[in-house]
């Protein structure tokens, strides 16, 4: 009579030092491509965060740094940099592809399963690429010269059916410059929406209306000046949306709102919106990469760490960077999947709006360091006084 091996003990240590199955921490939702003796990627290596309040911290934000260390061992990395043609192209047959589902859906009615479907899946991940698209030529990767990539961010916007292109260069220039300090980086959430959505239903509503968020919190935050460029955004959307609206009637424009509302709500590829820079695991870990199939449609995004390492780097050779320097990107968690950070962070608790790395502004860090010097001068002269 055989006897069953004994089973492995269980280490409970690997679950925040619960004394059962069914209490401690949630899984690790982050792990590294190669797990090192530091990060086997099971065991938490942090503490949960306060979900009380933001992460402040004093530290540079880590890409400049990374970046130094790079190009200090990598110097053919600069081979990597410049402008992409294949951008230009893939632009236009996204554009094309939607202004035919636009054209094809005329006379269906908005409410029918088949509109519906069509703006999730086809307009959805069709305005997704480009949305990306518009992050891509920012950095000025399409052309070698700024105006042509301007203008061919305006022609990616058409089937967005909102200007937004040269706003968005803007406030995406300072997330890189200024990335995590409170006022300027407007990726970040306010006080107001920590206040507000820092539970369940809160983080589905999140979650579910991402797009107004980003389209909104920017004004709000940190208006910017009006231009000639914006100008011409606005007009050519406006004689675009005008145009169609004109030619083929109401129901293609509103195929194409629909598609951008998809795109930016609990969409497959709408995930790298949370998975970018919020924190997980407790980890002080500012930016998370994804490495999985989605980024064929969305221009290699989910190189995040890499893309703000090296945002001179085009899209097309990403993957190239990381295989060119895997001591720096292997070791560092990264997301499985972009759909399952859209429901773990909506389910998880040691994630939500709080979530996010915040330092101070030099003005206010400045200010604030002023304020603590006259409050200790002050203390001093009460200390003479009372001797």
């Amino acid at each position: 009579m055989s006897t069953a091996a004994p089973s492995k003990p269980v280490d409970f240590s690997l679950f925040g030092g619960a004394e059962s199955l069914t209490e401690g921490r949630t899984p690790r939702r982050t792990v590294p491509s190669h797990p090192t003796k530091k990060d086997d990627g099971i065991a938490h290596i942090a503490p949960p965060q306060n979900p009380a309040d933001f992460l402040w911290l004093m530290t540079e934000e880590p890409h400049r740094s990374r970046r130094m260390e790079i190009l200090r061992a990598h110097p053919e990395v600069t081979k990597l940099m410049g402008h992409e043609p294949l951008t230009k192209y893939v632009v236009l047959g996204v554009v094309a592809l939607q202004l035919y589902c636009a054209f094809a859906l005329r006379y269906t009615s908005p409410f029918s399963p088949l509109f519906l479907f069509c703006a999730y899946a086809i307009g959805g991940t069709a305005n997704h690429n480009l949305f990306l698209a518009i992050h891509e030529i920012t950095h000025n990767l399409a052309f070698k010269r700024i105006v042509p990539n301007k203008l061919l961010a305006m022609f990616a916007n058409l089937p967005i059916g909102v200007p937004y292109s040269v706003t968005f260069k803007g406030y995406h220039l300072e997330h890189h410059k200024f990335m995590g300090q409170d006022g300027i980086d407007v990726d970040l959430p306010t006080r107001l929406e920590l206040v507000l959505l820092n539970n369940v239903l809160g983080k589905v509503f999140f979650a579910t209306f991402q797009i107004l968020f980003y389209a909104l919190r920017p004004g709000l935050v940190r208006s910017q000046r009006f231009g000639r460029w914006h100008a011409l955004n606005i007009v050519i959307q406006l004689v675009f949306n005008y145009l169609l609206v004109s030619t083929l009637g109401w129901r293609p424009f509103v195929y194409l709102l629909a598609s951008s509302f998809f795109a930016g709500s609990l969409h497959p590829c709408a995930g790298h919106f949370i998975a970018e820079h919020y924190l997980w695991d407790g980890l002080e870990q500012e930016t998370y990469s994804y490495y999985g199939p989605l980024n064929v449609l969305a221009y290699n995004v989910g190189y995040h760490n890499e893309h703000h390492d090296f945002p001179s780097i085009p899209w097309t050779r990403l993957p190239a960077l990381r295989a060119l320097a895997p001591e720096a990107y292997d070791s560092l968690p990264a997301h499985p999947s972009w759909p399952m950070v859209i429901v773990n962070f909506i389910r998880d608790k040691e994630v939500g709006i709080f979530a996010r790395a915040k330092r101070l502004s030099k003005v206010a860090a400045s200010a604030a360091s002023a304020a603590k010097a006259a409050q200790h001068e002050d203390s001093g002269i009460e200390s003479d006084k009372s001797e």
